[in-house]
């Protein structure tokens, strides 16, 4: 692998882990172009780990606040004080989801596992009927009202996501939208759950460790992931406001091009 493959994926990978154009599907047929499926998939999860670093900069004070309204309850375990409730509220329903996620992603990795760019070219269509879908849902819940089985839904919903074409903030962000979700609690609940998401399958994948290092070197790997972490930055800033204005449906204007474009390309 290149420096400039590196930096290709790397920059694709942070735009598209967050703009619903589906990350996974867009390295997969980016990986065929470039002549790298061979390439361990641990590759993708760490560009997949810049991007996590990049949601724990943008949503820090989320994260601070649920650990410290976390560690206040453990001490106190009564008397929550107000500013604690909603992060509080967040924890049990992130817990269903991260859960529900974990059981059908890893189903899916194992029983429907996808590599080939041409079904990731189809499901990016997919992806564009769901961000239509999504124009239709108005919510009005914020943390303290979703519960354990709205976060089950959600969960579910980010599970799927695994499939490449299909874009996990996409559905996720989607899902919480129909389960009643007011749009910003819709966007920052799935960028949470990317956390634990993304944390997991690195976990998962580090046995290809040495593998890896066989198949790329130290400097295009810092490239990728450098270029995932700013451009991940970036997309965050663009798509928040983006789903404050119910703007998701946007992109179906490139997905279904360039799922029917991809479809063409791997005959």
């Amino acid at each position: 692998m290149t420096a400039i493959q590196a930096l290709i994926l790397g920059l694709f990978q942070g735009i598209s882990e967050f703009l619903p154009v589906s990350s996974s599907g867009h390295l997969v047929i980016l990986r065929e172009l470039f002549g790298l499926s061979g390439v361990p998939r641990l590759f993708d999860v760490i560009l997949h780990a810049a991007t996590l670093l990049s949601v724990l900069v943008v949503f820090r004070r989320r994260v601070g606040g649920i650990l410290a309204a976390l560690g206040r309850w453990i001490l106190r375990r009564k008397d929550v004080p107000a500013e604690d409730a909603e992060n509080l509220a967040l924890v049990i329903p992130a817990l269903a989801a991260t859960a529900v996620t974990a059981v059908v992603g890893l189903g899916i990795e194992k029983y429907l596992p996808v590599e080939s760019p041409r079904v990731a070219s189809a499901l990016l269509m997919v992806t564009a009927v769901i961000l239509v879908l999504s124009s239709r849902f108005r919510g009005n819940l914020r943390y303290s009202r979703i519960g354990p089985a709205r976060g089950a839904l959600i969960g579910l919903a980010q599970g799927i996501g695994v499939l490449p074409g299909i874009s996990r903030s996409g559905i996720t962000i989607s899902a919480g939208l129909a389960a009643g979700l007011d749009r910003d609690t819709a966007g920052e609940f799935a960028f949470l759950l990317a956390i634990p998401a993304i944390a997991g399958a690195l976990l998962l994948e580090l046995k290809d460790l040495s593998e890896l290092g066989a198949s790329v070197a130290p400097a295009p790997l810092a490239i990728g992931f450098l270029a995932a972490f700013g451009a991940g930055l970036a997309a965050l800033s663009v798509l928040m406001p983006l789903v404050r204005k119910g703007r998701l449906a946007w992109f179906a204007a490139y997905l279904i091009p360039a799922g029917l474009a991809g479809l063409f390309l791997f005959r």
